[in-house]
C-alpha cells in the first residue's frame, strides 16, 4: 500500500474511533458527531481506494460523487452511503438534530462498510 494510502486509512481510522466513541455515550451524547464522523469514515476510506489504485482524488466531500469515480464493485453501497452523505449535511445547520436512531444507522451502515473498504484495500481486519 502507498504512503498517501496508508493516511487516507489512519485518517478515516480517526473518523471511525471519534463516531464509534461518541455512540457509545452515556451523559451527553453528540448524535450528530456520530452522523457527521461516520460520513467522514467511508469518504477517506473511497479516496483511500482511489489512491492506491492511481486515480486522481478529487477535492469532494460527496459520497455520491466519488462512488461514481470507483469501479462497479462498491456499486451495491450506493443507497447506504447516500443516507450517509444525508446525514452528514442535515446535521451541520441548526434545524435539525440527530438522534439516537440516526446515530446507531449511521454507525451500523459506516462499521459495515469500513470492513467492506479495508477487505478491497487488503488491509488487516479491522478491530470489532
Amino acid at each position: 500500500m502507498n504512503e498517501l494510502t496508508l493516511e487516507w486509512v489512519t485518517k478515516a481510522e480517526g473518523d471511525f474511533a471519534t463516531a464509534r466513541r461518541e455512540n457509545r455515550v452515556r451523559k451527553q451524547p453528540n448524535y450528530d458527531a456520530v452522523c457527521f464522523h461516520a460520513q467522514q469514515c467511508a469518504e477517506k476510506y473511497l479516496k483511500a481506494y482511489l489512491q492506491e489504485s492511481g486515480s486522481p482524488v478529487p477535492r469532494t466531500h460527496s459520497l455520491a460523487q466519488l462512488v461514481g469515480l470507483v469501479p462497479s464493485t462498491f456499486e451495491a453501497w450506493r443507497d447506504s452511503l447516500d443516507r450517509l452523505d444525508r446525514y452528514a449535511v442535515e446535521f451541520r445547520y441548526p434545524g435539525d438534530l440527530a438522534d439516537r436512531s440516526d446515530a446507531r444507522n449511521a454507525f451500523m451502515t459506516v462499521k459495515l462498510f469500513r470492513t467492506f473498504a479495508r477487505a478491497v484495500l487488503g488491509v488487516d481486519a479491522p478491530d470489532p
